[in-house]
């Protein structure tokens, strides 16, 4: 594991190491090596530490026997920042943290698995954030982002692709699908567009008129 990133320009994205299930260290090695702020949250600090992962900033509510001397002294420099409002999940105050810096996307890991109910939480969350901060959540599993209005990215044949609605999501079409939407509607609980996949090497477009529609790029 890389014991710190090398990268230093604020216009990679950032890093923000959550408490969820972990991820293989060769997802997380390659994704410190192009961050320039690594950001984990309070809960998942120690097993970040035996990661010997550098870290340059710490935050959450500090509920569970919380020592700042040892963090500033293992981890020296290290910005380290309370913040108690029980309103918001700690990621969402990573992210808020993200954007007071001017920082315009992240990419975030262990933010899945283990309690189902954060899970949930941290991937609906990002729909709030459309406007301000790209957001990328990344497991050993998927890779999941929300998308704009227009979509098109180049893709191989057989990629699995789910659209996954977050609430209600209207006039959706697509290109090089394998089951394509022609002016569809998907709603959360009712009609998903899960387990897709690409028809033939090329571009693949996805357009919505209405609503948050992730896309998860899915590794079986």
């Amino acid at each position: 594991m890389s014991s710190h990133h090398i990268v230093r320009d604020d216009q990679e994205p950032a890093l923000i190491i959550a408490n969820g299930a972990s991820c293989q260290p060769e997802l997380i090695g390659q994704l410190l090596e192009w961050s320039p702020l690594v950001v984990v949250l309070d809960s998942a600090m120690e097993r970040v530490m035996e990661l010997d992962i550098k870290v340059d900033v710490l935050i959450g509510d500090f509920d569970r026997n919380f020592d700042p001397e040892k963090y500033q002294e293992e981890q020296f420099p290290i910005e380290i920042i309370h913040t108690p409002d029980q309103n918001k999940t700690d990621l969402e105050k990573a992210f808020d943290y993200l954007i007071a810096r001017n920082i315009p996307a992240v990419n975030v890991v262990w933010a899945t698995g283990k309690r189902a109910d954060h899970t949930i939480t941290n991937i609906t969350t990002i729909s709030k954030y459309r406007n301000v901060l790209k957001i990328v959540l990344l497991d050993d599993h998927s890779k999941i982002f929300l998308l704009p209005k227009k979509f098109e990215k180049w893709y191989t044949a057989n990629t699995p692709i789910s659209l996954i609605p977050i609430g209600n999501v209207t006039g959706i079409r697509s290109s090089n699908l394998f089951y394509p939407l022609q002016n569809d509607t998907l709603t959360l609980g009712y009609r998903t567009g899960s387990s897709n996949h690409v028809t033939q090497d090329g571009i693949v477009t996805i357009e919505h008129e209405d609503g948050d529609l992730l896309l998860m790029e899915c590794i079986d």
